[in-house]
């Protein structure tokens, strides 16, 4: 068992940083809202930090789920950061969609450092966090890799490292591009099935044990035909990806024309009010008079 150090409470971090202390794990936690800390200690014990670098003091590992760039910046290297507390030897693992430009300026911060940096964003959402049953793709050192990977086996279904630092965002942006299109085109197919005066639930029944069932289908489609958008990953957070996502293929000069699409039609959304629904909201844009 290890002495952790979990920043970033939110609807991942949560129940991530519960699953380490159910492991057995020493774990002390951080938030940005404090109440959220207190509310974790309250259910899991551990300990509080009040700063990110008093978080980490003492940690072998520390693990950060935050919200992007700026966020996952300020944690690791501004005033109290974590980077000032952690010993040489340490490791930082990073749960945040994040762009590999700012995974691989931190990952080069810690090695100056002498602290071992891995990128591992996650995919299977908030009831992948809560069921211990997440897929993470990592990036780093083998070494620090294989340090880790006892650690977050806590909440992981499956867990590979990919690469060298930026592989693991590298990753986690294929993952973001694949749901943008299948969420889309599970949109249409419902609002297809409404328009043609068909019972949604039998056509998903049929079709999804055939070439188009997917795990958007199978998880999601009750929920879009009863027009509930509560239940998921939220419209901005996906338009934050998606950002990255189109920045980077600027970069590696790759085409993602369906992704940049899909990108204006959650813009849509945001506009209709929903930036805090649920991604498979798409189909409400459809469902819009005119």
């Amino acid at each position: 068992m290890a002495k952790v150090a979990f920043l970033g409470l939110g609807a991942m971090g949560f129940p991530m940083a519960g699953h380490l202390a159910k492991a057995g794990h020493q774990v002390t936690v951080y938030n940005r809202t404090v109440a959220k800390a207190d509310a974790w200690v309250a259910q899991h014990g551990g300990a509080l930090g009040r700063t990110p670098a008093e978080a980490a003091h003492g940690a072998e590992f520390v693990l950060t789920c935050v919200g992007n760039d700026d966020d996952l910046r300020q944690v690791c290297a501004g005033a109290d950061g974590v980077f000032g507390a952690m010993a040489p030897g340490s490791v930082l693992v990073d749960h945040t969609t994040v762009s590999t430009a700012v995974t691989r300026e931190l990952h080069a911060a810690a090695a100056a450092r002498q602290i071992g940096f891995v990128d591992a964003p996650v995919s299977g959402g908030q009831a992948g966090a809560e069921n211990g049953q997440l897929s993470l793709m990592c990036g780093g050192g083998e070494a620090e890799y294989r340090r880790a990977e006892p650690v977050i086996a806590a909440y992981a279904k499956i867990c590979r490292r990919m690469g060298e630092s930026g592989a693991g965002q590298a990753t986690k942006m294929c993952n973001q591009i694949a749901i943008a299109g299948l969420v889309q085109g599970l949109s249409e197919a419902l609002h297809f099935a409404e328009k043609a005066g068909l019972d949604g639930r039998a056509v998903v029944e049929v079709i999804s044990q055939g070439a188009a069932g997917s795990w958007q289908m199978s998880n999601r489609y009750e929920t879009m035909l009863d027009d509930e958008f509560d239940h998921g990953f939220a419209v901005d957070w996906m338009r934050k990806d998606l950002g990255i996502c189109l920045s980077a293929a600027n970069d590696f000069g790759a085409s993602l024309p369906v992704t940049a699409l899909v990108d204006q039609f959650y813009k849509d959304v945001q506009r209709m009010g929903g930036g805090r629904w649920d991604t498979s909201a798409l189909i409400r844009r459809l469902r819009a008079p005119g």
